[in-house]
């Protein structure tokens, strides 16, 4: 069990957990922690999140309560002057080291963001702090700020032509010309400003005031689809957390819409009929079953899986609108007893910054898993789904475990195996963390490197497999806190912070 005696904070960055740390010191909750951590986010981690996105926080407090909040993004388009508009809308490349992919950028590609909203509405239901104590961590270090890592550096030249499309994204990342590199500072005054102002004005002015008018008005001006509307309409929902039971666990996960917890709910069904704990971690039947579940799941996936009932009928779920891209994750846990797992996503990022603010919108309405029916066919207001997974596992009513992560379509699998290490292996969270994973992608067992050589060759004979030359961004990043102990996953930057009380 989680003990209590201790604060932990697990995630993708350095600055993001002792901004965190530096919150809890100050007397705030696990709830005003991660808000804090995701002000921070933005600015350490510039290429997985922005304030111009969105994303989901699974909460559990002390008194048991959980809530899933979902302020994940919605379509755009109420109240659209010109129906016919041709969306501001092109392609990119992006040189990953295996392959290209093209992403599709531009105002056109921008969905309601939900971020900014969605943490004021948490901390307004659950902080304890002001929100004035909240953003000061984030406001420091944008006026200092922060010095890119080599990961970061790495997600942020894939994305270089995103990045650098305006002359504010110049500005901003290629400051005196020459495009941020490992070891050099982001600096984000106009991100330090709006913060500032943002305890007087919280989210009114982002979404219903001047600024609202002026990203309207460029939308407008510049074939975007986003209205004033949008953001008016805009809300939080607050969702009951689907539960699934595991061996003697209940696993509180994101529920439908939304349908990356359903995914890992079914998998669990199927994992627990399985003597997982007769296995060795490393033998071919451990790898052998773990596989033929993830090749059953896609399966069902692809075949119509219905988000909206646990029960594994064929329908028409392939025409919900899904984005699951690039993401980050934050788990908290304080003292009291209340935890936060929270999962957010800018997408690649849309290009476009929010004039005054340094805020960068998404691009969620540019992937094309997201649109099977065609780019731009959904109704405004449709709150997009997802395969994020924020997700907490109790035990005797006290939490057990807390985690998420990023990785679009692995972050199924990745919490999953994450999961059935901790449960059916008894490992310590870092150590299940860090364990090498597998992914089928529909057509190739993915594994990672430091596997048997004995249990791939069982493998090869059932399914094609590809080794990665090694452990990779690929699989995820799952950020975890198990039995008083944290995990931050080594690929994408795990970072783990403790306050001894």
């Amino acid at each position: 069990m989680i003990s209590q005696n201790k604060a932990i904070v697990a995630c993708g960055h350095p600055e993001v957990s002792m901004a965190a740390i530096a919150t809890l010191k100050k007397g705030g909750n696990a709830f005003d922690a991660t808000i804090a951590a995701g002000l921070v986010s933005p600015l350490a981690e510039p290429a997985l999140t922005s304030l111009g996105g969105g994303g989901f926080l699974l909460s559990r407090t002390a008194a048991g309560q959980a809530t899933l909040f979902d302020f994940f993004a919605d379509t755009p388009g109420r109240g659209l002057n010109n129906q016919n508009r041709e969306p501001h809308f092109f392609p990119v490349t992006v040189r990953f080291s295996g392959s290209d992919q093209d992403f599709n950028i531009g105002l056109g590609s921008v969905a309601v963001p939900g971020n900014l909203k969605g943490f004021l509405h948490i901390h307004k239901k659950l902080g304890k702090l002001p929100f004035s104590e909240i953003v000061g961590p984030a406001i420091e270090l944008a006026r200092r700020g922060v010095r890119i890592s080599g990961q970061q550096a790495y997600f942020l030249d894939l994305l270089k032509p995103i990045m650098i499309l305006t002359n504010a994204g110049k500005k901003l990342f290629a400051p005196n010309g020459r495009f941020l590199k490992d070891g050099d500072f982001l600096v984000n005054r106009d991100y330090a400003d709006f913060l500032e102002d943002l305890p007087k004005d919280m989210e009114k002015n982002f979404y219903e005031g001047d600024l609202a008018q002026r990203i309207a008005a460029d939308m407008e001006h510049g074939q975007g689809l986003l209205t004033a509307a949008d953001l008016h309409s805009y809300q939080v929902i607050e969702r009951k957390p689907l539960a699934a039971n595991y061996r003697g666990r209940q696993l509180l996960t994101n529920p439908p819409p939304s349908f990356g917890g359903n995914l890992i709910c079914a998998a669990l069904r199927l994992l627990e009929k399985l003597p997982l704990s007769e296995y060795s971690w490393s033998s071919s039947e451990h790898l052998d079953a773990l596989a033929t579940v993830m090749v059953t799941i896609e399966g069902l996936r692809q075949n119509g899986f219905d988000p909206m009932s646990s029960d594994w009928v064929p329908n028409a779920s392939k025409n919900l609108r899904t984005f699951s891209r690039g993401t980050t994750h934050i788990s908290v846990m304080d003292s009291y007893g209340n935890v936060a797992s929270m999962t957010t996503s800018n997408g690649e990022g849309s290009g476009y910054i929010v004039p005054g603010t340094g805020i960068m919108l998404n691009n969620m309405l540019g992937e094309d898993d997201l649109h099977p029916d065609g780019f731009h066919a959904g109704p405004p207001g449709q709150r997009v789904c997802s395969m994020m997974a924020p997700s907490i596992l109790v035990r005797d009513n006290i939490p057990e475990l807390i985690l998420g992560s990023g990785g679009s379509k692995r972050i199924r699998t990745a919490i999953t195996q994450v999961i059935s290490n901790i449960i059916d292996f008894d490992m310590d969270v870092d150590q299940a963390v860090k364990a090498p994973r597998l992914h089928w992608d529909g057509k190739i067992l993915q594994t990672e490197p430091d596997y048997p050589e004995a249990t791939v060759g069982s493998l090869r004979k059932k399914w094609p497999v590809n080794i990665w030359g090694v452990q990779d961004v690929y699989f995820g990043g799952v950020h975890a806190i198990a039995r008083g102990k944290g995990g931050g996953d080594p690929r994408r930057g795990g970072d783990v912070r403790y306050l001894e009380l």
